[in-house]
């Protein structure tokens, strides 16, 4: 229990913290004219978390630490078989976890069924920091579920997914963020982790721009696999960010409701 409660408070403030610096960041230095009502977009998003950690709780489904708490305390996975020094155990956790969840995501774009879920991230008519926590609850229960099943195979030490999830949760809500860097600054920033500028291409209507930059942290994932495109070709203040097929914004009950309408 004590560890569970932990997990959540450290994710809990770090999720407050980061979402407050980059809705800062926003105001002062916003990279993307807005299309629609910000009041209105970031109530239904924060919505959207909130009753997707109800959920979670009413599930009582074990969240990816405690699992690999539970995991390591039986031997289980690759990594409890091995004698690594503990450092090369954390390395290699938010390595492989990392392209776990890039191959998740181009997954939810590429099985229809995913992608049905997926959609609701995308449907949202700008991209701010709160597009990052814009997920249908059935899409987090999923990718909850394959993180348990990495953490079941590989045995990662509990402190290193914790740190995973940390480093997830922040980079995705950084890479979200409506928010000013300049270009030499990105050029550099991007050889590592993605920026805004990079994931913001992933929002296009165009298929073949929302069908690249998949990664969430590290950007090396896309240049590997050959996902990477560094600019929209319409530039990013023309480009039009959303779906094609959900041209008006959505509440909070549509988005629940989007992916069993067809």
């Amino acid at each position: 229990m004590e560890t569970f409660f932990t997990e959540k408070s450290i994710r809990l403030i770090s999720f407050v913290g980061i979402l407050l610096i980059m809705g800062g960041w926003e105001v002062l230095f916003q990279r993307k004219r807005q299309v629609d009502s910000k009041p209105r977009r970031w109530l239904n998003n924060l919505g959207l978390v909130a009753v997707d950690n109800l959920i979670l709780q009413l599930g009582f489904v074990m969240l990816p630490v405690t699992f690999a708490a539970f995991a390591q305390s039986r031997g289980m996975g690759i990594f409890n078989q091995l004698a690594l020094p503990v450092w090369a155990d954390w390395i290699a956790t938010v390595i492989i976890l990392d392209f776990i969840i890039y191959l998740q995501h181009v997954l939810f774009h590429f099985v229809p069924v995913l992608w049905q879920l997926h959609q609701v991230h995308h449907s949202d008519l700008d991209i701010d920091v709160t597009t990052a926590i814009r997920f249908h609850p059935i899409e987090i229960i999923i990718s909850l579920f394959i993180k348990l099943a990495a953490v079941a195979a590989f045995g990662f030490p509990p402190g290193a997914v914790l740190l995973f999830e940390v480093l997830l949760n922040g980079c995705a809500m950084f890479n979200h963020a409506n928010i000013y860097i300049p270009a030499f600054m990105d050029k550099f920033i991007r050889l590592l982790i993605v920026t805004p500028d990079m994931h913001r291409v992933h929002h296009s209507v165009i298929m073949d721009e929302s069908n690249s930059n998949f990664g969430f942290n590290l950007s090396m994932w896309d240049r590997i696999c050959g996902t990477y495109q560094a600019q929209p070709a319409a530039g990013h203040d023309k480009m039009i960010i959303g779906l094609t097929y959900a041209k008006k914004p959505k509440s909070l009950i549509q988005l629940l409701v989007m992916p069993f309408i067809k």
